[in-house]
């Protein structure tokens, strides 16, 4: 099979938007009738660096219809296999799309990349250019485009460096990856090893076609072509024009696994071995994290604990399996330093213990029954830690973490276990931290600045605004109303000012919805799946 990368010029200076367009058109030109795959870069209706997201849309505008007809136009003329990056037009917005045509110029697949730049995501207000990117933030599998008995899988620009993602690509069983890429900043050695890494890693071809930064430029350039084993066939490096080789696309490579063992694709001999623990939480049970998860939300609290005793895994788990968007748990200490999960100090009301939970070590804390109080059937449960709950649903759910030890003012703040244990689960992006305490919040946050913040609170009725002011003040990004001590011109201080609006609490359905009515973006309820199913 004959492939043909294409490397179009690219200019810094939006006033050369139409000469580079016309100049990569030109490059089409000179594809002919040999070739059986041709790949263009990103964004061929933007072949210019644009000053903010106007321009950029201008440019699509301007362009889009152009470039997908010369696409098109180029497969039919040339008969051959097509994939070129373009804006496509979708109900919510313009997606960053890769578009696969066949041979007569039929559209047999669009690839919506994967993971979208930061300077896509962003709004024009936030600096960026206002892509759609709503679909990237469901679980999807690789997308894979079969034509003539190949298997076509994609990654574009930003993609490159998601490296978690290469296993479930090389899952797929694919011949080709296509990538259609600008990567503007990356210097030449980097782009290399990315685009080998990339094959060896997933046993596939890569066809990657990008943009010329200059013919002297060390950075961006690049398109290449690298077979199975990580070998580069074809660097064009910074020069514009077509580069053109030969390949088998369905030749595999097959490497000894490990000393004397049976020959097995790269990524097959590290699948024996992996051990999941070692690893970033990933996949389909991922939810987006705090910041990027929508509101208004429901936060189960204590778990769904009208069914299962409050703080225990059982009540986290139904919360969790009923579709909860977050689940709200206490923290506090034991005599030997462990934490674990309770409302209040006091064992008596949900156990068959009694005292404070301080005076007891976790293993002693372990012959009590903390389920036997909310029925026969959760006889023998046992007080959980704070990492099980960690360890059974980090990146599954939004944790309201109510650190009861900061509340009380205890000796020990357990500052850096708490934030080390987010950090182990890596669960920095999907919980904050509650806590009645400015003193903590702020001492926690000198210690973990990258986790968020809620101000509970702290007893003082007759200020409705209050608490939006202290969380102005420390920087927080959440208060958690205490009903009935706020009102509506609390909540709107709030928004104003850009902090979310928690409520404690409702198990009522004709509250709730005041409570949405009012523009609380989050509920606490003891009774989850009647709230959801009252604001559904």
């Amino acid at each position: 099979m004959k492939v043909c990368v294409i490397q179009p010029a690219y200019s810094m200076d939006p006033a050369d938007n139409e000469k580079c367009f016309e100049g990569m058109l030109s490059l089409m030109d000179q594809c002919d009738d040999s070739l059986d795959l041709i790949v263009l870069p990103e964004y061929c209706d933007i072949p210019a660096n644009t000053a903010d997201a106007a321009g950029f849309h201008a440019s699509i505008r301007a362009l889009n219809a152009r470039a997908k007809e010369a696409a098109k136009a180029l497969a039919i003329r040339t008969n051959a296999m097509v994939f070129a990056n373009f804006a496509d037009e979708t109900s919510a917005g313009f997606r960053n799309t890769t578009f696969a045509f066949d041979r007569k110029g039929n559209v047999t697949g669009k690839y919506y990349k994967a993971h979208p730049a930061p300077s896509e995501a962003k709004t024009p207000a936030q600096g960026g250019n206002g892509m759609d990117c709503t679909y990237s933030y469901s679980c999807q599998p690789p997308y894979v485009v079969e034509m003539e008995g190949l298997r076509f899988g994609f990654l574009t620009c930003y993609d490159f460096y998601m490296y978690e993602n290469f296993p479930q690509l090389a899952r797929e069983n694919l011949d080709v990856i296509i990538g259609c890429s600008h990567q503007r900043t990356d210097p030449h050695g980097m782009l290399e090893t990315i685009g080998r890494f990339v094959s060896l890693n997933t046993n596939a071809f890569l066809i990657r076609s990008a943009v010329s930064m200059g013919e002297g430029a060390k950075v961006c350039g690049c398109s290449m072509v690298a077979d199975p084993s990580g070998k580069l066939l074809l660097n064009m490096e910074s020069k514009v024009g077509l580069g053109i080789c030969e390949i088998d696309p369905q030749a595999k490579f097959f490497k000894p696994a490990g000393f004397k063992g049976q020959p097995k694709a790269h990524w097959q001999y590290m699948e024996e071995g992996r051990r999941p623990w070692l690893y970033r939480p990933a996949g389909p049970m991922m939810i987006p994290d705090e910041k990027t998860l929508p509101y208004p939300r429901i936060c189960a609290h204590r778990g769904f604990n009208s069914v299962a005793p409050e703080n225990s895994l059982p009540a986290y788990g139904a919360a969790v399996a009923l579709g909860a968007e977050e689940i709200e748990f206490d923290i506090w200490d034991t005599k030997d330093g462990e934490l674990v999960s309770i409302h209040d100090p006091v064992l008596d009301r949900v156990s068959d213990g009694h005292g404070n939970v301080w005076e007891y070590t976790y293993e002693e804390l372990l012959k009590f029954d903390f389920g036997i109080k909310k029925g026969e059937k959760f006889k023998g449960l046992r007080i959980p830690r704070f990492e099980e709950i960690l360890q059974k649903f980090a990146g599954t759910v939004i944790m309201n973490i109510h650190v009861k030890i900061w509340d009380n003012d205890r000796p020990e703040p357990y500052y850096e276990k708490i934030a080390g244990l987010l950090r182990q689960y890596n669960c920095e992006k999907h919980c904050y931290m509650m806590t009645i305490s400015d003193k903590a919040l702020r001492e926690f946050h000198e210690i973990a600045p990258e986790i968020a913040r809620c101000v509970g609170f702290d007893g003082v009725k007759d200020d409705m605004l209050r608490m939006p002011n202290r969380a102005i003040a420390l920087g927080c990004e959440k208060v958690q109303l205490f009903k009935p001590y706020f009102d509506q011109t609390s909540v709107d201080y709030a928004h104003q000012h850009g902090i979310l609006c928690n409520v404690f609490w409702s198990d009522d359905p004709e509250e709730a919805r005041e409570f949405r009515r009012m523009g609380i973006d989050c509920i606490l309820t003891n009774d989850y799946l009647q709230i959801k199913n009252a604001l559904s």
